[in-house]
């Protein structure tokens, strides 16, 4: 069995967008997912790239992704990674591919001089709150995320004025 962890490059985009879909399904929340292969091609490769990604190849099939972008912390003063999402096809699972996957996302951190990798995780979600205490991830309990959207979103931007 060959394994091979690498950055996503031109041409994944079906494959990040199918595992995209299928991790919106697992979390009960197909309708919500929109994206489109050529959004992602451009959030990922184009003049500006807005995020970033690895893929986990198995055999040559495409096993896992982590997508992520770059935030800052104006406390440290430097940038950080957040992962906004990490997914393993059921058929790969329990082969420590997300916990490679989130080593990968660490070293990226410390080679870049990085001082944070975030995310956020489903509070059913058992399994992975499970391996991210196991690596060491630490729940923000003092924080709460908020997120406007969608209608309420239009309406916020209706009244900078």
């Amino acid at each position: 069995m060959s394994e091979l962890i690498r950055r996503a490059q031109p041409g994944d985009e079906a494959e990040i967008v199918a595992m995209i879909r299928e991790l919106a399904e697992f979390e009960h929340a197909a309708q919500e997912c929109v994206v489109t292969e050529t959004a992602l091609r451009t959030a990922l490769f184009g003049d500006q790239p807005t995020a970033h990604a690895h893929i986990v190849e198995i055999d040559g099939r495409a096993a896992a992704t982590a997508v992520w972008f770059l935030n800052f912390s104006t406390w440290d003063g430097v940038c950080g990674i957040y992962l906004e999402d990490l997914y393993v096809r059921p058929d790969f699972r329990r082969r420590g591919l997300a916990r490679k996957l989130l080593s990968t996302l660490a070293a990226e951190c410390e080679t870049n001089g990085y001082t944070r990798l975030s995310w956020a995780v489903l509070n059913w979600n058992v399994n992975a709150i499970a391996l991210y205490d196991a690596v060491g991830g630490k729940p923000q309990s003092e924080w709460t995320t908020y997120r406007v959207s969608g209608p309420e979103l239009a309406a916020l931007a209706a009244r900078r004025s």
